[in-house]
C-alpha cells in the first residue's frame, strides 16, 4: 500500500484542474487489477485518507477521496466486517466512548451505504451491521444536506430488513422549531396498529426528500401514491393544520455577539422560523398539498409565500425555497391558482420572484390558448359580489360583505337591528361559515388592491379588450366591476369611430354627460389616458367626476401627463428632467419592485462609483426603460449589510436591443408613463419628502438639496395635487380659513399661519418662514373629516396634507407637547 501511494500521491499533486483521474497512470494501474485487489485498495485508501485527515493535509485529502469515490462506484468483494472497518475508518465507530462527529467529508458514506444495500439484497444484513444503521439513522435525525441524504438512506435500508416482520419505519425530526414538533408529536401518536399508520409513515418520510427546487417526477408519483394509500381527505384535513401552524409561527430576531481573539466584538441579528431540515420537510408538505388543493388550501398557501418571501435584514427573502415551493403548487391550480398567483404578487419585491410568478402565469395561459392579461381576467374571483354586496344569513343573523374604495368589510343585523361586531352565539353554531365569509373579506380586499394596481400598470401597454369579454370580466364582474365602472374608456367602433365613455347608470355616457353609442360585438375597449386627448376634454372629465363625486379608483382623469419637452428633444436620447435628486434607496428599491421595475440595491461592497439602472420591460412597443441612479458616498451611509442608504438621480432613457431609442421616436403613452413612474419614485422615497431628515443630521452636503425640494417648485404629481386641492379646499371646514397660494395652501390658524408645500407636505410658519415638523400617523384611517371626497385613491400627501390643514386650523387644541415647542 505504501508504495502504491508513494506513485499515486504526487501524481494527484501534480494534477491540474479538469485533468481526469484515468489519466493519471497510478490511477488506471489499480484499476486495472482484479476485484479483489480494488476492494483491498479500498480498505487501504481509507485508512490513509483517515491518517490524512488527521494531518489536515488538504490537497492530498482532497486527491485521495477523489480515487475513493471512484473506487466505490464499482463492484467490490468486501464483507459486512469489511464494512463495518471502512466505517470506522470514516470516523463512524459508535463503539467507541465519547461523541461521534458525523463531519464526514471526504469520506463517501452514501455510496458505502449503496454498496452496503448491494450486499442485502444477496443476504439478510446481521445484527452488528444494522445496530450501526441504526445509530447512524437515529444520531443524523434532524440534519440537513447531506446528512440528512444519509438518514433516509438508512432509514430506508432499516425498513427494507424489517419487511419481513412487518415492522413499521422510524421516522424522526427536528424538534427545534413549531413544524418539528407537531410532526413528532403526531408520529408518536399514531396508533401503531391501525391499517393507515404505515402510509401515515411513508408519506412523512417523502416530505424528508423534498431537497430539490420542485419535485422529480420520481418524487411526484411517490407522494401521490403514499396520499393515496393514506386518504386523500385525511391527508387535506391535516395538512391544512400544518399548514396554519407554518402560517402561525413566528418570525422572532434573535440577538448575537461574537467576540474575536483582539476583544473586538461583532454584533449581530439572526430570524429564527424553521430549521433547514424542517424547511425542506415543509417543502414536502406543500408539494403533497398541491393536488388537494381547495379554496381554503389555496388561501393558505398564498398566505405562505407572502411570509416566506418577506424581506429579512442582511438576508433577503426568509425562505425562498419554501415560497418557490408554494409558488409552484399555486401555479398547478388552475385559475384559482392564477388568482393566487396575481394576488400575492404585489406582496413580492423581489424582480426574480416576480418574473418566476410571470412565466407560472404565460405557462397556465398558454395550455388554455389565451394571453397572460386574459387568464389574469379569467382567474378573478367574484366572491359572490353583487354592486359591491355580498348578503349571507347565518341563523337568525345576516351578514353584509361591502366592498367600497378598497376597503372590505362585513356588517352584522338581527332583525334589521344593526350589531357592531359578529354576534358571539355564531362561533358555537356557524363556525366554519363564519370563518370562510372573515376569509372572504381579507381575499377580497387583496384581490381587489392586486387588480388595481394590474390595471394602473396597463396603461403603458395600451390594450384593446373585445366588447364580450370586457362585459363578461369587467363589467358585469361581481368585483371587476368596482374598478371598471368609474373609470373612463375609449370605445373603438368597427367603422374606425371611437367615443370616450364612462359607465353610469347603465349608460355609456361621455365627459358631458351624455349617452354614446353602446358598443357593437365587434368593438375594442381601451383604458383612456389623458395623452390621447385634448385639455379641453380632460378637464371636462375633471368637472363630471367631481360633480358627480365619483371617485375613481386609480388616477386616471387627474393622471399626470408628461410630454416632450424642449430639452429632451435637444439630449436626444435622454431626459434629465428627473437627474439631481436624493433618494432613500430602499425606498426607491421597493417602490420600483411594486411597479415592476428591475433594480439591485447597490451596496458599499462592490463598485462605489458606478452608475446602475432601474429598467422596466415595455413589451408592447419593444422597449426598456431604464432610470439612471449612483450611490451617495458618504463616511457611515450604508447599513450594516453594506447597502447604501442614499442614491442620487440621473437620466431617463429607452434602448431597443440594447441601442438608444431617441426620445421623439418613443410613443406618447409609453413616455408618460414611464416619466411618471420616475416622478412617483422621486415623489416618495426623496429625502425631501421627510420632515424629520434635516433634524435627524441628514447628509450636511445635501442640506440645500432638502431646502429647495422641500418648498421649492411643484412636479407633476404635485401640479395635478393643486388642481384637485384648488376644486376641493372651498367644500371643506378648512375652506373658510385656506387658500392656495402658489405652492402651498395657506391656513390661518390661531396661533400662526401655517404653508404647507402642495410637493413635500411640509411646512413653514410666518412672518419668518420658521419650520414646523409634524410627522404624520401613518397608522391613521381618517382624515378626520368623514364628509370630505377625494377624486381618486392612494395619493397619500394629499391626505397628509388635509389632515394637517385640519390640525393646524385648530392649533389653539393642540395637545402634543413635540408640536407645541415648536409653536
Amino acid at each position: 500500500m505504501r508504495s502504491v501511494l508513494s506513485e499515486l500521491i504526487p501524481q494527484l499533486l501534480a494534477k491540474r484542474y479538469g485533468t481526469k483521474l484515468n489519466e493519471l497512470p497510478a490511477y488506471l494501474s489499480i484499476r486495472a487489477q482484479d476485484m479483489a485487489y480494488q476492494s483491498r485498495m479500498v480498505l487501504g485508501l481509507a485508512a490513509a485518507l483517515n491518517n490524512i485527515v488527521q494531518n489536515d493535509d488538504y490537497q492530498i485529502r482532497w486527491g485521495l477521496g477523489e480515487v475513493l469515490t471512484a473506487l466505490m462506484r464499482t463492484t467490490l468483494s468486501l464483507t459486512e466486517a469489511d464494512y463495518l472497518r471502512l466505517f470506522a475508518s470514516y470516523g463512524l465507530d459508535f463503539s467507541q466512548p465519547g461523541e461521534v462527529s458525523l463531519h464526514v467529508y471526504p469520506f463517501p458514506v452514501l455510496l458505502t451505504l449503496g454498496q452496503v444495500a448491494k450486499l442485502a439484497k444477496r443476504a439478510p444484513l446481521g445484527e452488528p451491521m444494522l445496530a450501526f444503521l441504526r445509530q447512524l439513522r437515529d444520531r443524523s435525525a434532524g440534519q440537513a444536506g447531506d446528512l440528512l441524504k444519509i438518514h433516509l438512506k438508512t432509514q430506508e435500508m432499516l425498513g427494507q430488513a424489517a419487511d419481513g416482520d412487518n415492522a413499521l419505519p422510524t421516522v424522526v425530526f427536528a424538534d427545534g422549531d413549531p413544524l418539528g414538533q407537531a410532526l413528532k408529536q403526531f408520529v408518536a401518536g399514531l396508533d401503531r396498529a391501525a391499517p393507515r399508520t404505515a402510509a401515515w409513515l411513508g408519506l412523512l418520510q417523502q416530505w424528508q426528500k423534498a431537497t430539490a427546487g420542485q419535485p422529480t417526477a420520481k418524487l411526484r408519483k411517490e407522494l401521490d401514491a403514499a396520499t393515496a394509500a393514506t386518504g386523500p381527505e385525511a391527508v387535506r384535513e391535516q395538512g391544512r393544520a400544518w399548514l396554519q401552524l407554518l402560517a402561525d409561527t413566528p418570525v422572532t430576531e434573535q440577538q448575537h455577539v461574537t467576540t474575536y481573539d483582539s476583544g473586538r466584538e461583532y454584533h449581530y441579528s439572526s430570524w429564527d422560523f424553521l430549521t433547514e431540515p424542517n424547511l425542506t420537510v415543509a417543502k414536502g408538505l406543500v408539494w403533497t398539498m398541491q393536488p388537494l388543493a381547495d379554496a381554503a388550501v389555496l388561501a393558505q398557501l398564498t398566505a405562505l409565500v407572502a411570509k416566506c418571501f418577506r424581506k429579512i435584514p442582511g438576508k433577503g427573502p426568509l425562505a425562498a425555497g419554501l415560497g418557490n415551493a408554494g409558488l409552484l403548487a399555486l401555479s398547478q391550480n388552475g385559475l384559482p391558482g392564477v388568482a393566487a398567483l396575481a394576488r400575492v404578487r404585489g406582496k413580492i419585491r423581489q424582480s426574480n420572484t416576480q418574473e418566476l410568478i410571470a412565466r407560472h402565469i404565460e405557462r397556465e395561459s398558454a395550455k388554455l390558448g389565451v394571453s397572460p392579461a386574459e387568464i389574469e381576467d379569467m382567474a378573478v374571483p367574484d366572491f359572490g359580489l353583487e354592486n359591491g354586496r355580498l348578503v349571507e344569513e347565518l341563523g337568525d343573523y345576516t351578514a353584509t360583505l361591502t366592498l367600497a374604495h378598497g376597503k372590505a368589510e362585513l356588517h352584522w343585523q338581527k332583525t334589521g337591528k344593526p350589531l357592531k361586531s359578529a354576534p358571539g352565539a355564531l362561533k358555537a353554531t356557524h363556525a366554519d361559515e363564519l370563518k370562510e365569509l372573515k376569509a372572504a373579506q381579507t381575499t377580497a380586499q387583496q384581490t381587489y388592491t392586486a387588480q388595481r394596481d394590474r390595471l394602473d400598470r396597463s396603461f403603458a401597454e395600451g390594450r384593446r379588450i373585445p366588447w364580450p369579454w370586457f362585459e363578461q370580466y369587467y363589467l358585469n364582474h361581481g368585483l371587476m366591476s368596482l374598478l371598471a365602472r368609474p373609470l373612463i374608456w375609449r370605445l373603438h367602433q368597427p367603422d374606425g369611430t371611437s367615443h370616450d365613455a364612462v359607465f353610469w347608470e347603465d349608460t355609456w355616457q361621455d365627459a358631458q354627460g351624455q349617452p354614446v353609442p353602446a358598443p357593437t360585438a365587434d368593438a375594442l375597449l381601451q383604458l383612456w389616458h389623458p395623452v390621447l386627448a385634448p385639455a379641453e376634454e380632460v378637464l371636462a372629465w375633471r368637472a363630471l367626476l367631481d360633480g358627480r363625486e365619483l371617485r375613481q379608483p386609480l388616477k386616471q382623469a387627474y393622471r399626470e401627463l408628461y410630454l416632450l419637452t424642449p430639452p429632451e428633444e435637444r439630449t436626444a436620447t435622454y431626459s434629465n428632467r428627473m437627474a439631481a435628486h436624493v433618494l432613500k434607496q430602499h425606498q426607491f428599491n421597493s417602490l420600483a419592485k411594486l411597479r415592476g421595475w428591475r433594480y439591485s440595491l447597490l451596496g458599499a461592497y462592490d463598485k462605489g462609483y458606478d452608475t446602475e439602472t432601474a429598467s422596466l420591460a415595455l413589451p408592447a412597443h419593444g422597449l426598456t426603460a431604464e432610470f439612471w441612479v449612483s450611490e451617495v458616498y458618504a463616511d457611515g451611509e450604508w447599513n450594516d449589510t453594506g447597502i447604501y442608504n442614499y442614491v442620487s438621480t440621473d437620466q431617463v432613457r429607452f434602448v431597443r436591443a440594447d441601442e438608444p431609442v431617441p426620445l421623439p421616436q418613443v410613443p406618447p403613452l409609453a413616455f408618460s408613463e414611464v416619466m411618471r413612474d420616475v416622478d412617483l419614485f422621486v415623489g416618495v422615497a426623496s429625502v425631501g419628502n421627510d420632515p424629520q431628515w434635516r433634524d435627524n443630521g441628514g447628509l450636511a452636503q445635501y442640506r440645500n438639496y432638502w431646502e429647495s425640494y422641500s418648498f421649492g417648485d411643484l412636479g407633476e404629481v404635485a401640479k395635478n395635487r393643486k388642481l384637485a386641492l384648488e376644486r376641493l379646499v372651498p367644500r371643506l371646514k378648512i375652506g373658510k380659513v385656506s387658500e392656495i397660494k402658489g405652492n402651498f395652501l395657506v391656513v390661518k390658524g390661531h396661533r400662526h399661519v401655517y404653508k404647507i408645500h402642495l410637493g413635500s407636505g411640509n411646512i413653514l410658519m410666518e412672518p419668518n418662514d420658521q419650520y414646523l415638523c409634524i410627522v404624520p400617523d401613518r397608522s391613521a384611517k381618517k382624515l378626520g373629516d368623514p364628509d370630505v371626497f377625494l377624486p381618486f385613491e392612494g395619493d397619500a400627501v394629499l391626505s397628509i396634507i388635509l389632515s394637517k390643514a385640519l390640525l393646524l386650523m385648530e392649533d389653539d387644541k393642540i395637545t402634543d407637547e413635540t408640536i407645541l415647542r415648536q409653536l
